[in-house]
């Protein structure tokens, strides 16, 4: 499957395929940034797994190696967190995911801002592509996050014609993913010992997603009160003069 991408300013027309990459192919061996990323990564699949949202053919990934076809050459990239709303394929591990060819094209896709050259801005067209120009002209992903985990700033673009425009949050300061029926925002303090910001996931009645940190939490909470409830109750008992232990 092939498609032809041409722009007014190239005479150049780019040939674009969907093709798997082959099980002999050297994916790069890029380190991790650093140790956050993948905290950061895994606390938004975490809420998402804990409420229910995760369905079996969805691809919910991080560092993760979205590929195509460009020129006859394969352009792979790795978000550092990728949400595939279905697969054709339910596997139990994956090497890599071709859009079109193996299912949905994914919807979301997001960068956590590091110390790089800013690759996540790059929209460099020839061999190998910038991620912006991977993400929104080749495979037009339609939510392309870039988040600051270290000042907090989340830059939210949605494809409009064929282009990124940056949205501005709501008066939360949320972004409403329709199709996933959530909202996207911030959100400061600590989990695993990394104290700062986070992008959290809300509900539509402005409910936050939990950890399941957070759900055991209020999990004790309830219980605790509750033992208060019925430590009130049995008082009031006693001090009508009603033995609560043997009540009618």
């Amino acid at each position: 499957m092939a498609t032809q991408l041409g722009e007014a300013k190239s005479s150049k027309e780019l040939i674009i395929s969907w093709e798997a990459l082959p099980d002999d192919f050297q994916l790069e061996d890029k380190p991790v940034e650093n140790t956050g990323q993948p905290i950061l990564a895994g606390a938004l699949r975490e809420s998402l797994e804990i409420s229910g949202f995760i369905q079996p053919r969805m691809l919910i990934a991080s560092n993760f190696g979205l590929c195509a076809k460009l020129n006859g050459q394969f352009v792979v990239k790795t978000p550092d967190w990728v949400y595939v709303p279905s697969v054709n394929d339910v596997l139990e591990e994956r090497k890599s995911y071709t859009p079109n060819l193996e299912g949905n094209i994914p919807a979301v896709v997001m960068e956590f801002l590091s110390d790089t050259d800013g690759e996540e801005y790059s929209f460099k067209r020839t061999y190998p592509p910038g991620k912006w120009f991977f993400y929104e002209q080749i495979i037009q992903v339609p939510i392309y996050v870039i988040f600051d985990p270290n000042g907090g700033l989340l830059e939210f673009y949605q494809l409009e014609n064929r282009r990124y425009e940056l949205q501005q949050p709501d008066e939360n300061g949320r972004h409403w993913i329709d199709f996933m029926g959530l909202f996207l925002g911030t959100w400061q303090g600590t989990k695993e010992a990394r104290t700062g910001y986070w992008l959290r996931w809300w509900d539509e009645a402005g409910n936050l997603l939990p950890w399941a940190v957070e759900q055991i939490e209020q999990e004790r909470q309830r219980a605790e009160q509750e033992r208060q409830q019925k430590e009130r109750l049995i008082a009031y008992l006693q001090s009508q003069g009603i033995d609560p232990n043997n009540l009618p």
